[in-house]
């Protein structure tokens, strides 16, 4: 169980550092890690949706084709929060940046 915990730090850590970087397979891998509990990941739609629309935002076609599949296994809701939760994380990863 500690290896799998390990397994999904490590994995979300290092996409992580890559995604703020503007990487677009970086952002896709963390939907896909979400999307289907890659290395331990827990299954979390509403961040795997968030993830995916960001890999879009960069310009990942596979990123538009998941978001829009995942959003139909969404309530609207759930959709609008990934949104909202993408839109934060663009903030301050800016914020970051510019600092």
């Amino acid at each position: 169980m500690a290896n799998s915990l390990e397994s999904a730090r490590f994995l979300i850590e290092s996409r992580m550092r890559d995604a703020a970087k503007g990487d677009a397979q970086a952002r896709y891998d963390l939907g896909v890690a979400y999307s289907c509990g890659t290395s331990g990941v827990g299954i979390d739609l509403v961040e795997a949706h968030k993830w995916f629309n960001l890999a879009a935002l960069a310009g990942s076609e596979e990123g538009q084709h998941c978001r829009a599949e995942i959003a139909d296994e969404m309530s609207a809701r759930e959709v609008a929060e990934a949104q909202r939760l993408a839109r934060a994380w663009l903030s301050q990863t800016a914020h970051r940046a510019a600092a």
